[in-house]
């Protein structure tokens, strides 16, 4: 497991889904079955937060 910060000084947080990084918002979206757009209306509504993210987006999908 990576530590949070790299020797190269890249913050990563496994917990966060962030909007301005097409690649995260395209896995999250074939993830969980919802589109890219629909990821990023999520992110301004609810925030990056993973859990809450999927949660929501099991919502959308019902």
């Amino acid at each position: 497991m990576w530590p949070t910060t790299r020797a190269s000084g890249i913050f990563r947080d496994r917990d966060r889904v962030s909007a301005d990084k097409d690649y995260e918002v395209e896995y999250f979206a074939t993830k969980t079955g919802i589109t890219p757009q629909q990821v990023k209306e999520l992110i301004a509504k609810h925030g990056n937060q993973r859990e809450t993210l999927e949660r929501e987006a099991k919502a959308l999908r019902k």
